[in-house]
């Protein structure tokens, strides 16, 4: 058995998991394959120069591996053991993703619209629910 670190552990590590049993469950899924498309388990060991595709909440992106971590640490400690080589229409589609669900901001202490605000904004939209 070849001394590494677990692929859950790393993928912690380097920020792309929230938690460790995030990222543990998302290789049980098969959402962390190789770039080959072998499914990879949590318990595999990670090695210098291996990519991997991982799905993360309808996110995918493509890392290739540059150093190892055993210990989580700052985002920008972490971005320096790692290059995202995800494509760019993948890109496109994160950033469509991430921001199809910003509703925008409302105004502090405005509170739920009005009985007539509502109506204002159904006729605005069109949106009938009735």
């Amino acid at each position: 058995m070849d001394k590494g670190i677990r692929i859950d552990k790393y993928l912690w590590a380097i920020r792309l998991f929230k938690t460790r049993s995030l990222a543990t469950k998302a290789c049980d899924d098969g959402k962390v394959k190789l770039k080959d498309g072998a499914s990879c388990k949590p318990s595999k060991s990670v090695k210098i120069g291996e990519c991997y595709d991982i799905r993360n909440e309808g996110k995918k992106n493509t890392i290739e591996v540059l150093g190892v971590l055993e210990k989580r640490v700052n985002y920008e400690t972490a971005i320096l053991h790692y290059k995202d080589i995800t494509s760019e229409e993948d890109q496109l589609h994160n950033i469509k993703l991430g921001t199809s669900f910003y509703t925008g901001k409302r105004l502090s202490k405005t509170g739920r619209p009005s009985k007539k605000e509502r109506r204002d904004l159904n006729d605005f939209t069109d949106w009938n629910l009735d």
